[in-house]
């Protein structure tokens, strides 16, 4: 399956959501890693553009910026990337640690790197809903739990279709 099929595939089903956690690690990996991207881009952007409002409310600063732009700009944006890099894989780390509990509570059979994968397949929705969330610069709590809510939603889905324990 190329990424698009997959990205298809995870708003739609959680029953293939189920079946994703088969597909090899470097799919996924491909698969997070332009997601993690694509945050990275929005939220670059959305610094150099408070750069610019701090710069021009501080003199001295501006002359300073300047000359250190070419080794400002690179450092944020790998900076960005691993922060976010590292936010992202915590975040599913963790809901998949909770997916391991679904799943025995539902006595369905299934290990870690299988709930790892469908975790992240299962957060595709709530990494949208975040992308907007960034492009908008909205900031709320109550984001965040919609966006948990509807992570667990699916990964519930998800683990109804792992196989039954005998």
């Amino acid at each position: 399956m190329n990424l698009f099929q997959l990205f298809k595939a995870s708003l739609l089903s959680p029953k293939k959501i189920a079946a994703f956690r088969l597909i090899p690690i470097g799919k996924v990996m491909q698969y997070i890693f332009i997601y993690i991207l694509i945050i990275t881009s929005i939220s670059f952007v959305q610094f150099i553009n408070g750069m610019s409002v701090q710069q021009a409310n501080m003199e001295g600063l501006l002359e300073y910026f300047q000359e250190i732009r070419w080794l400002l700009y690179p450092f944020s944006f790998v900076f960005l990337f691993v922060l976010n890099t590292l936010l992202i894989f915590v975040r599913i780390s963790i809901l998949a640690y909770v997916g391991v509990i679904i799943l025995s509570l539902l006595k369905r059979k299934g290990e870690y790197r299988h709930l790892w994968r469908s975790t992240l397949f299962a957060s595709t929705i709530p990494m949208l809903l975040s992308i907007v969330v960034a492009l908008f610069n909205i900031s709320n709590g109550y984001i965040q739990l919609v966006i948990y809510v509807i992570t667990f939603i699916y990964l519930f889905l998800a683990c109804k279709n792992y196989p039954i324990k005998r």
